[in-house]
Formats: C-alpha cells, structure tokens, sequence
C-alpha cells in the first residue's frame, strides 16, 4: 500500500476534491502498493545472494567435474600398468579414451611419465589445469573462463591419485565440461527463482499482516478524518499494541482529538466575533452619546460633579477606544505601542478608580508606587494590563469563602520599582490562588480562566500588549495564598538625537 500527500486535496471540514485527486489518494492495490514493492524487493535481494553464492559453487562443481574424470582416468592407467610389459592394442585404448572422455592418458609414477592411452597427439594445448591445491578466486577465475571461451579448446589436466605419490594427467575436450557447467547453472537458476518465489511469498504474507495491514489502517482513518474531522465517529481507535505502529496510532488519536478540540473552538469564536460585532456596533452609537451628553457636565457648578466628570469622560473615551477597536481584533493585532514616559503612580490610581471596589466588600487596593516613578510605554496599553490582571484579583476575592479558603485580609497590592533600564511591576492578591488547570493554560485563550465561565482572555491580552513593549509577564510562585504576577517593561534604547536633545535642555 502507498500512501499519498493529501496537503492540497483534502481540508479540514472541507469537501474532497476532484475524482481524479480522490483516485490517486486511493492506496494501490496489494501487488502496486508497499506490500508488492517489498515482495519484488525480496526477490531480488534473494537472486543477489544466489548470484553472490552461485560463483563458488559452479567453480566448485568445475573442479569436482575434473576430480571425476581424473580419478577415471586413474582407475584405467593403474589397469594398463599392471599389464606390463605386453602394449595395451590400439583398439581397446581407443575404447578406454571414449569411457574417459580423454585424447590421452599419461601416468607418473616414481619420477618418471610413461603414456598409456592416445589416439592422435595433439600437437598444442590451449589451457592446462593442476588439481593438487586450488585456491577459491583462482578456481572461480577458471570457472568462469570456461563457460565464457571453453566450448572448443584442448586442456590438459594433471594432479595425484588418492593420497599416494602416483600422478595421472590427462588430455580432454572442455566442451562437455562446458555443456556440464551450463546445465549446473540453469538448474541453479531455476532454483533460486523458485526459494525467492517461495521466501518473498512468506515474508509478503508476514509483513502485509504485522506492517502493511496497520498502516492501511492509519491511512484509510486520515483519509476519513480528513473529509470529515468533526466528525468523532471519524477520530482513529488503535488496538492497543506496544509496538511502533500502535504508537503512532495512539499519537494520531489524540491529534485528531486535539483538532476536534480547535476547530470546535474557531467555530466558537467565529460565532463569538459576529456576535461581538453586532453588539459592538450598537454600543459605539451609545457610548457616544453618552460621550457628548458627559461633555455637558464640565459646566456643572456642583463641586463633587465637576470632581468626578474628568473620570467619567476619561473612562467613556477609553470604552469608545475600545469599541472602535474591537472590530479589528481577527483582522490585525495590537496596534503599536506609542510609547511615552508617563507617572506609574497616577495610572496606578485610574485603575484602582475605574474598578470602583465597594467598600462593603471589604477588598483594600494598595498602591505602592512611588510618586517620581516613570515607565516608558504606551499609557491606554499599560493601563488595560494593569486593570486585567486587578479585574481578575477583584472577582478572585470576591468569590464565596468556600472558594477562597479560610478567611483573612482581602488586598489587592501594585507595587513596582525600577532596575536600570527596566521597571519591574507586581500585582500581588490574597485570594485562592489560580487552579492547576488555570496554571497549565495561562496565556490560552478559552482555556486559561480561573473561574467557571470565563473567557481568560484578559490575561491573553495583557501579555500581547506586555510582548509588544519588548517586555514579560509572568506568574511568581509565592509562599502564601494567592496570585502574584510581575510584569517588566524594558525603557527604549535611547537615539543619538533623543540624547542630544536631552543634554540642550539640561544646559
């Protein structure tokens, strides 16, 4: 089986594609797929090794060929010696040659050669071979000469008799060596064609049901998913192996799983921003009435209106700002910060203004910012992560005492100070602390709220609008009850010109 990329051909929760894509992401059949590659693969890996092995064995069957014929030969020139001194007719040593298959017989005994048996001498020999002691790539060499250029040549064989001091030598036709040979060869070749066969079938059948099978599987389970991935009949069940396919089974379950999980949550956001959009537009139109009819109370004579009506128009601005801004969030990200050096004091006490705790709640907001203390970023931006993470420690000591654990002090402390070039803030609170599920998802959005019905979405965007000031935001571990964050903004470095300008107005 064969598996094809689908990156282009398939979407997530979209349709297939062509008939012609939906065919060539079809796995092949068993003999075009993996499984057929492997089975041919097998074949030729065994008719390698039969290749490898089939050269010592025909140089192998060339020599015992020889031994044969010399040993013949032997038999017959120890007859013929016995016969001496009476001269073995012509007749019967030509019957002898043709039972040996020779031209000649020459027998050495006792240092001296003494021919037995000839027909016509020849007068030359093309090739001459001694059996005594063969080294393997010299008999393979022969071996291979002979099937090569043997057919028709004159060879002269020689080696001893049994273990005694008696030679015999012999002269021969190759071509019924040669004939032998080839014989040898196609039946080795016939052979070896039948156990690879036979090999290849066996290991097919193996590996399509420990390997092929599996990932035919995980193949047809993406394919399905990918037609249709929210759907959970869809999402692959594996059958609990430990080898590497099972795995890779489990792996790819909880993958699909997890993508069931974000596209459940994209379509919920889809529906959240339309939703957000509608409500946004209408409450722009309200906000900005509300904005000029607040426009009206700087003419109030009332000492307490005219001290509460700069905040009140401060708050409505930011609401308009927010409003305008919303309808870009899936568009764009933050804008960038314009950043400026602003009084972390009087920013410190907008936020404790615009939460606006009830004094019967019995929550203490406690400043401790020093007055002189400044902070290079962007006043609207630092002010929303400032109030996020206060918004969250306010509704966190709110909550019932059983949620909070035992009673205490209810405080809400910001604090902050100045290293170098970097100022370091904590918003420190005494209420239950953030769960373990909170704590793995902080920054998630959907995923990282502390309390039932929450979005977590604050702290999603404090840490944009910290990461846009070149800065961090972090949780602290704290001995005591409750959540701690520290936030570090970092002061721009400061240009040439900037500097210049600085040292003018110092002087």
């Amino acid at each position: 089986m064969q598996a094809h990329d689908q990156g282009d051909n398939l979407l997530p929760g979209g349709a297939a594609g062509t008939e012609a894509d939906q065919a060539d992401q079809r796995p092949s059949g068993k003999f075009g797929g993996l499984s057929g590659k492997l089975l041919w693969l097998t074949v030729v890996c065994i008719m390698l090794a039969e290749v490898l092995i089939f050269f010592p064995s025909v140089a192998t069957m060339r020599l015992r060929w020889l031994d044969e014929r010399l040993n013949a030969a032997a038999a017959a020139a120890i007859v013929i010696d016995g016969l001496q001194p009476v001269e073995l007719p012509r007749a019967l040593q030509k019957e002898t040659l043709e039972a040996t298959g020779t031209k000649a017989i020459v027998l050495r005994k006792e240092g001296t050669s003494r021919l037995l048996a000839t027909t016509d001498m020849p007068t030359s020999v093309d090739e001459q071979y001694d059996l005594t002691d063969v080294p393997p790539v010299t008999a393979i060499r022969d071996a291979l000469d002979t099937m090569i250029f043997g057919g028709n040549r004159l060879i002269r064989v020689y080696g001893p008799v049994q273990d005694t001091n008696t030679g015999v030598e012999v002269l021969m036709k190759d071509k019924h060596l040669r004939n032998a040979m080839l014989v040898y060869s196609r039946n080795v070749f016939l052979l070896s064609i039948l156990i690879s066969l036979f090999t290849a079938t066996l290991v097919f059948f193996a590996i399509n049901r420990i390997l092929i099978r599996p990932i035919r599987k995980l193949t047809g389970s993406m394919q399905q998913f990918s037609s249709d991935p929210e759907n959970p009949q869809n999402v692959f069940v594996g059958d609990g192996g430990r080898d590497e396919l099972a795995v890779a089974g489990r792996h790819l379950t909880s993958m699909q799983l997890e993508l069931q999980k974000t596209l459940k949550q994209q379509r919920n956001l889809a529906a959240l921003g339309l939703a957000v959009s509608k409500i946004n537009h209408d409450m722009r139109n309200i906000l900005a009435s509300a904005q000029l009819m607040s426009d009206r109370l700087v003419d109030v004579d009332d000492p307490m209106v005219k001290a509460f009506a700069p905040k009140l128009l401060r708050t409505i601005d930011r609401a308009v700002g927010y409003t305008t801004e919303v309808l870009s969030y899936g568009q764009a990200s933050e804008a960038a910060p314009r950043r400026r050096r602003i009084r972390l004091h009087d920013l410190t006490q907008d936020v404790k203004d615009m939460l606006a705790i009830d004094a019967q709640s019995g929550i203490e907001f406690v400043g401790q910012v020093a007055p002189e203390l400044e902070v290079d970023a962007d006043s609207e931006q630092l002010f929303r992560v400032i109030h996020n993470l206060c918004r969250n420690a306010v509704q966190a000591l709110s909550a019932p005492a059983i949620a909070r654990g035992a009673e205490g002090a209810k405080r809400i402390t910001v604090s902050a100070q100045r290293v170098g070039s970097v100022v370091s803030i904590i918003v420190d609170d005494t209420g239950p602390g953030m769960p373990q599920k909170a704590r793995q998802n902080l920054f998630a959005a959907f995923r990282g709220s502390a309390r039932s019905g929450g979005t977590g979405l604050g702290l999603v965007i404090a840490r944009e609008l910290v990461l846009a000031h070149g800065g961090t935001i972090a949780l602290v571990e704290k001995p005591s009850v409750g959540t701690q964050f520290r936030i570090e903004i970092p002061d721009r470095p400061l240009s040439l010109d900037d500097y210049r300008g600085r040292a003018l107005q110092e002087k």
